[in-house]
């Protein structure tokens, strides 16, 4: 007879998280790349977001403004302004490509660039 103690609720070999940080192998290094490239891509999908939480309720303003022109302006202001913010933060990786190219950084490849400064 079995008894309710004697159950295993644990998996064997313990619990482990998902992902490449839930296992993490490999250096410090790759880990910390990894870390930075999953953050980038996360706020790159909140400026998304919010573009178009923006976009709507600036398209709802312009639809409820009913002629108003200060409301029709505010409206229109917040749509470029969020336009203006998506730009500038997809424009930023390849910006920061750029900047890298004319320094002969490697920026966007941490792996790399912090094993160069380990070796140093």
């Amino acid at each position: 007879m079995n008894k309710l103690t004697d159950i295993q609720l644990a998996p064997e070999g313990g619990f482990q998280g998902f992902g490449p940080l839930g296992n993490p192998g490999g250096s410090g290094i790759d880990i910390f790349s990894n870390f930075i490239s999953s953050v980038i891509g996360l706020l790159t999908i909140i400026a998304v977001i919010w573009f178009i939480f923006v976009l709507i309720t600036g398209a709802i303003g312009m639809i409820s403004a009913g002629g108003d022109k200060a409301q029709l302006e505010s409206a229109r202001k917040r749509i470029t302004s969020g336009l203006i913010g998506l730009v500038v933060v997809i424009s930023a990786v390849f910006i920061l490509d750029f900047v890298g190219f004319l320094f002969g950084i490697d920026i966007l490849n941490l792996t790399d660039m912090f094993e160069k400064i380990q070796l140093k």
